[in-house]
C-alpha cells in the first residue's frame, strides 16, 4: 500500500506531500530528500548511456525494512515519489506506473490551471482530493 507521495520541484523543492499517517510525515519527508539523490543519480546515467530519454519511470529508488520508494520524472524535470510499505508483496511494477499515470495526469491538468504559476506549492484541494483518493485505494 502507498503510504505516501510527493512532488519535487525542479529546483529540488517540495511542491507537494501527502501521507496516510500524518505522525509519519517528517520521516518520509526525509524519505522524499534522500531520493533525490537517486533520481539525479539515474538521470545522469540514462543520459550517458543513451537510453530512451522519453521513459519517465525511474524505478525503484530506495528501500529499507519499512518502506520502499519508487520515482518517476516528468519532461519539466518534476519529480513524483510514491512511498510503499515494504510488507505489501501485492503491488506489481506495472500498478505503480499506473498510479504514477495518473498523478502525471493530475499534475498536467494542475499546470494548465491558469491561477497556479509552475514551481510554487500546490495547495488545490481538487488535486489533493485526487491523491487522497489514490492512497485510499492502494491501501
Amino acid at each position: 500500500m502507498a503510504v505516501c507521495i510527493g512532488f519535487i520541484g525542479k529546483e529540488n523543492s517540495p511542491l507537494f506531500l501527502r501521507c496516510i499517517n500524518q505522525s509519519q510525515e517528517l520521516q518520509f519527508h526525509y524519505i522524499m530528500h534522500t531520493c533525490i539523490d537517486f533520481v539525479e543519480e539515474k538521470i545522469i546515467q540514462s543520459n550517458k548511456s543513451g537510453s530512451d530519454v522519453r521513459e519517465l519511470y525511474l524505478g525503484l529508488l530506495y528501500s529499507s525494512e519499512e518502506v520502499k520508494a519508487y520515482g518517476f520524472v516528468t519532461n519539466t524535470k518534476v519529480k513524483i515519489v510514491i512511498i510503499i510499505d515494504s510488507t505489501n508483496s501485492l503491488l506489481r511494477d506495472n500498478e505503480i506506473r499506473a498510479i504514477f499515470r495518473k498523478l502525471h495526469n493530475a499534475y498536467t491538468e494542475l499546470v494548465c490551471n491558469p491561477f497556479y504559476t509552475p514551481g510554487d506549492p500546490i495547495t488545490s484541494k481538487s488535486f489533493g482530493a485526487l491523491v487522497d483518493e489514490l492512497l485510499a485505494s492502494s491501501s
